[in-house]
């Protein structure tokens, strides 16, 4: 159950998530909260499939965006971003500084999901607007852009409160939608349970939308914090995982160092340095 550490050349023609996603094979990510070029080129190495660059609950910036996806390219993950909203707007934004794909939030009706769908292609099958000259820059050829990014941009729809689950027959039979995402926060909050992660209601919410899913062949995903739960999530048909964020991979780095330390000297001893 290991990410993919096979690096993709900034010319490829398929969009590898696309790809794995088809033939039933898990894609883990990291989530990007810092504006950072340099934390996101070292994130892009470290062998996830994709960057989850956040821009609902983060302060990274479109202009910060731009500069974090230059500098993975050709390094092994493909950059996604999760806007604030889910609009045609926000989503032309984040496809024409580089995205290969959008998560839109709070997909709770069917004509959200088509909305979705609508921004990530270009008429007349959507209504993605033509300006995507910086995109072009990042995945060449440019000349081939516009009938690239209608193969390859990845559109990731996040099932989160509970109108959405009443309407999930139908966000799941939408035409172009790829991956129906459950954010099981938000979708706690929404149930009354304040974030529980294990509470009945929670998990006949979670089957509901499983179930939609597969009836309707779309692949499932979720967050994920270790890899015994990406096992244990893929026994249940999951294989979109949203994993660490930048900080908890930095917060996990220090726990390993200083942890044995601390806890057998109250505290880490000077390195001298």
């Amino acid at each position: 159950m290991k990410p993919s550490t096979t690096a993709w050349p900034p010319d490829f023609t398929e969009n590898p998530l696309k790809a794995r996603l088809r033939r039933g094979e898990p894609v883990i990510g990291a989530v990007i909260t810092l504006n950072s070029p340099e934390v996101a080129a070292h994130v892009a190495g470290l062998g996830f499939d994709f960057l989850w660059f956040e821009m609902e609950h983060s302060p990274v910036t479109l202009e910060g965006l731009r500069h974090m996806i230059l500098a993975t390219r050709g390094l092994g993950a493909v950059p996604l971003a999760r806007p604030p909203v889910n609009e045609l707007w926000t989503a032309k934004r984040l496809l024409d500084v580089g995205a290969l794909g959008v998560i839109f939030p709070f997909t709770r009706t069917p004509e959200l999901a088509r909305q979705a769908v609508a921004a990530c292609r270009y008429p007349p099958a959507g209504l993605r607007g033509s300006g995507a000259m910086l995109a072009q820059l990042r995945w060449p050829p440019a000349a081939d852009y516009y009938d690239f990014a209608d193969r390859n941009v990845l559109v990731v729809a996040v099932v989160e409160d509970t109108s959405a689950v009443a309407h999930i027959e139908e966000i799941a039979a939408t035409p172009g939608l790829d991956v129906l995402f459950i954010g099981t926060s938000d979708l706690s909050f929404s149930l009354g349970l304040r974030g529980r992660q294990r509470h009945p209601k929670l998990d006949a919410a979670i089957a509901k939308i499983v179930a939609a899913a597969q009836r309707h062949g779309k692949p499932l995903g979720r967050p994920a914090g270790s890899a015994a739960d990406i096992r244990r999530f893929r026994k249940q048909g999951f294989q979109f995982f949203m994993t660490a964020t930048d900080l908890e991979l930095i917060t996990e780095g220090a726990a390993q160092l200083l942890g044995p330390l601390k806890r057998g000297q109250g505290r880490a001893p000077q390195t001298g340095l």
